[in-house]
């Protein structure tokens, strides 16, 4: 039997990009490198990271006192390796890793060196051993997520958006995360629109599995806010989709923060953009009255790990967040 790992199960290391002159980040690089830096510093006190960079010796500048970072020259277009590193499986107790097309988000932005940054590290020897699996289809890690026990959470926004994979069945897809993921069920979610997002509506901005029997979710309380009746939406479809033996899942609301803008485009802050590492949640703050809430609903969920907030305002000015920047990688 195969199964896609749950974010929650053991690691070898976190993949990370760290933002270069040539990537999107060139505008403003030096403020765009703190929060990248700070996120690789906070998962490296207790595991590896694997960092891509442009210039090793530039990048060790930065981490010059940081231990537990592998620095590795590789070239990629933009930074957030959520969508185009590699999904740690596992097939009868042992590793796979599997690796999709990444078109940049249904061809928005260049991404032909970023599709290939997965086959470098296998080709290089960076994952060992383990099995690499490249599958002809379009899929992005922020699109879908596990519970680690054969189901799939994800949006049809995404998924079935033609400039993925084309004229494309629900069914037909459902039949490729079965054959490439173990997929036994798949959960689609419809209500997905957060402004300023430029995915399409990836499932790891609204919904994250926690445990195999509970998903947490943004939920907006302002009904003058544009998403109010989405999520409301959402909500209900969450209330509505039962686990593999009939049971609800257990649902935490997660608080959704006041409209923050750059430039007069709002940014796509949510907290369900966190990061499950082995002994670490790494959550994202917004200079929000809403950063403590989110704190102390991560610190009940998450009693055995330790809770770190990382300012991550200046990654939503390119659309992502902590999740988006880092892949988990276990083999």
């Amino acid at each position: 039997m195969m199964r896609l790992k749950a974010e929650w199960e053991r690691q070898n290391l976190i993949l990370m990009a760290f933002p270069h002159k040539n990537s999107d980040w060139k505008d403003d690089l030096e403020n765009a490198r703190v929060p990248f830096f700070k996120i690789a510093q906070a998962i490296a006190y207790s595991q590896l990271v694997y960092l891509l960079v442009e210039d090793i010796e530039e990048a060790k500048r930065y981490f010059c006192s940081t231990t537990n970072i592998i620095f590795i020259k590789e070239e990629f277009n933009d930074t957030w390796v959520r969508d185009y590193g590699p999904l740690s499986l596992e097939r009868e107790n042992r590793a796979l890793l599997a690796d999709f097309i990444f078109n940049g988000w249904g061809g928005k932005f260049e991404a032909t060196k970023d599709n290939l940054v997965t086959k470098n590290l296998h080709k290089k020897g960076f994952f060992g051993n383990t099995p690499l699996k490249s599958y002809n289809f379009v899929l992005e890690g922020g699109a879908i997520e596990s519970d680690g026990k054969g189901t799939i959470l994800t949006t049809k926004s995404c998924l079935l958006n033609p400039n993925r994979n084309g004229d494309i069945s629900l069914k037909e897809v459902e039949e490729v995360l079965k054959n490439s993921l173990g997929a036994k069920r798949v959960l689609w979610i419809e209500n997905s629109y957060l402004e300023g997002d430029d995915t399409d509506g990836h499932i790891d901005m609204l919904a994250r599995f926690i445990s195999f029997d509970t998903i947490a979710y943004i939920k907006c309380e302002d009904s003058n806010d544009i998403h109010y009746k989405s999520l409301l939406e959402m909500e209900k479809e969450l209330k509505s989709l039962r686990m593999a033996d009939g049971r609800r899942y257990n649902l935490i609301p997660l608080p959704f923060t006041e409209p923050k803008y750059k430039n007069n485009r709002r940014l796509p802050t949510s907290y369900a953009n966190f990061l499950i590492t082995n002994k670490a949640v790494i959550v994202p703050s917004y200079q929000s009255p809403k950063d403590k809430e989110a704190r102390e609903i991560f610190k009940r969920l998450f009693g055995d790990r330790e809770i770190i907030l990382i300012d991550s305002l200046k990654l939503v000015e390119q659309g992502g967040s902590i999740h988006c920047s880092t892949m988990q990688v276990s083999f």
